[in-house]
C-alpha cells in the first residue's frame, strides 16, 4: 500500500470543509493513518514549499498558508497518490472537473482548499516533514476485502 500527504489549507479549514474532504477519501476506500490540526511554523512552511522559495508568488503563499490552521493528513491505499490527486482535481480550480474537491469548492488558484502530494517521492518527503513514524497508525478497514482483489 502507498501513502500520500494531504493538507486542508487555511481557506478549507475556515470554510468548514475538513469533514467533507475526509469523507470523500474515506468513501473512496482510503485509510486515514495520521491527522492533526495546527498552525504551521515558519520553518516547516519553508521546507514544504522549498521549490517555490524564489518564485514571485512565494511571499503571498507564505502569508496565506500561515494565516490560520491547516489540517494535515496521511492517507494509505493502493495507488494512493494517483487516487488522491484525481479526487482533489486540477491545481487551478477553473480547470478542475466538477465532482473533484477543487472543482466543487474552489474558485481561485490562490485559495484552492487543499494540497496533495504529486508523487510518491513528494509524499515521502512531506509525510516525514509533518509526522513522526510513531504518529502513523496501522490498522485494517473492515471493508478491505471488498475494496481490493
Amino acid at each position: 500500500m502507498d501513502r500520500t500527504f494531504v493538507m486542508v489549507k487555511p481557506d478549507g479549514v475556515a470554510r468548514g470543509l475538513i469533514g467533507e474532504i475526509v469523507s470523500r477519501f474515506e468513501k473512496k476506500g482510503l485509510r486515514l493513518v495520521a491527522a492533526r490540526l495546527e498552525k504551521l511554523p515558519e520553518k516547516r512552511v519553508m521546507e514544504q514549499y522549498r521549490e517555490h522559495l524564489e518564485k514571485p508568488f512565494f511571499p503571498s503563499l507564505r502569508h496565506y498558508i500561515t494565516s490560520g490552521p491547516v489540517f494535515l493528513m496521511v492517507w494509505e491505499g493502493k495507488s494512493a497518490v494517483t487516487v488522491v490527486r484525481a479526487l482533489v482535481g486540477e491545481t487551478d480550480p477553473a480547470k478542475a472537473a466538477p465532482g473533484t474537491i477543487r472543482g466543487d469548492f474552489a474558485l481561485d488558484i490562490g485559495r484552492n482548499v487543499v494540497h496533495a502530494s504529486d508523487s510518491l517521492e513528494s509524499a515521502k518527503r512531506e509525510i516525514a516533514l509533518h509526522f513522526t513514524q510513531e504518529e502513523l497508525c496501522s490498522y485494517k478497514r473492515v471493508d478491505e476485502a471488498v475494496l481490493y482483489e
